[in-house]
């Protein structure tokens, strides 16, 4: 997918971080998204929350290849598979659960390998086997001036504004479980580190993450609504072949007591 007409190249870097962050949301122009081919993907998601989307689309990034997702079963589980070749794109689904109604996220994931030479923290080399990306609403008032300049660029390209905030959940290859990355090019992308290393790969591993806890960990202030959530496989920085899977996404009324650090069940 080309880029827009007389957009440089000096810029390119700030389009795509736009492009990740508007994936979420449904913006058009021309990341238009794509429904996912297979159907059984519906399943991934059971959130209730008014305004969530009955299906989950697919969001490709300009001048990436796209992340293969399917639908299919592993280990006797319900699983969805990422295959990244040297590409990025997300599966995501639109909702809006208001701050006083944020309670627990339930998901898992299974990793065989890690991508050699990945590095979360660094702009060439931030890919992921798995991220979970969630993004909330807030008063972009209070932005700095580099990220007034991010949002206003995405409006002026998408006709929406850049979210504000983005809080995903990753699996990296030396930071410490419970680590807290801020994305080199914007604070407000953060992610926070669920599992590192490889001790665990290989099997299936169960969260359920607090959103509010997580949340003002990761940003020190309250959240706003929710607005969107979804899944990422990449590997286009380190131009490598990264396969992973996904278990269903379940948004729960309350989160369990404890459950912010905790795996809550892992399989072989």
């Amino acid at each position: 997918m080309s880029f827009l007409p007389g957009f440089d190249a000096v810029r390119r870097p700030q389009y795509l971080l736009v492009a990740l962050c508007l994936g979420l949301l449904g913006a058009c122009s021309s990341l238009a998204p794509q429904e996912a081919a297979n159907q059984d993907i519906e399943w991934l998601a059971a959130a209730p929350a008014k305004g969530a989307s009955a299906t989950w689309q697919q969001h490709r990034f300009p001048g990436k290849q796209a992340t293969l997702y399917r639908a299919t079963r592993l280990d006797g589980r319900q699983a969805i598979q990422s295959v990244s070749d040297n590409s990025a794109s997300m599966l995501r689904q639109s909702l809006r659960v208001e701050p006083a109604d944020l309670g627990a996220l339930r998901f898992s994931w299974k990793v065989p390998e890690l991508i050699k030479g990945a590095d979360l923290s660094q702009r060439d080399s931030g890919d992921s086997p798995v991220r979970v990306v969630l993004a909330f609403e807030g008063d972009r008032s209070s932005f700095s001036a580099k990220n007034a300049m991010l949002s206003e660029l995405a409006q002026a390209l998408t006709g929406e504004p850049l979210p504000y905030a983005t809080l995903m959940y990753v699996w990296g290859n030396h930071r410490e479980p419970g680590s807290l990355i801020i994305n080199p090019r914007t604070d407000r992308i953060r992610k926070l580190v669920l599992e590192s290393g490889p001790q665990h790969l290989g099997r299936w591993l169960d969260y359920e993450r607090d959103i509010r806890a997580d949340y003002e960990k990761a940003f020190g202030e309250a959240p706003g609504a929710l607005v969107g959530i979804g899944i990422m496989t990449d590997s286009d920085n380190t131009r490598q072949r990264s396969t992973a899977w996904y278990g269903p996404l379940t948004l729960l009324a309350k989160p369990v007591a404890g459950a912010t650090q905790s795996v809550v069940s892992s399989q072989p």
